[in-house]
């Protein structure tokens, strides 16, 4: 099976250093209308022996700049577990 290509995305953090990461997946919650991303660094993904650090992102399409993608902070606890369950849900189907 042909392993899909995935979209890479530059995220500064708060000093403003850039970093590369891979998607995992996205979602979209119909309750809220909003759109989740789960990103791991470029790099990290590749050994299934250790855990890797995930990063959750809301984001919204920007129609009007070149179809870039606006990331904004996860900040309730209530999406947290939403991203954890969807995550461990992901973790899952990746293991069979």
């Amino acid at each position: 099976m042909a392993q899909e290509e995935k979209e890479r995305f530059v995220i500064p953090d708060e000093e403003g250093t850039e970093h590369l990461f891979d998607e995992l997946f996205r979602f979209t919650v119909d309750e809220t209308n909003k759109s989740y991303m789960v990103l791991v660094p470029v790099g990290e993904e590749e050994d299934d022996d250790e855990e890797v650090e995930v990063f959750a992102f809301r984001y919204e399409d920007r129609e009007d700049e070149d179809n870039d993608i606006a990331f904004f902070p996860v900040e309730t606890d209530e999406e947290w577990e939403m991203i954890e369950e969807m995550l461990n849900t992901f973790s899952e189907e990746e293991d069979e």
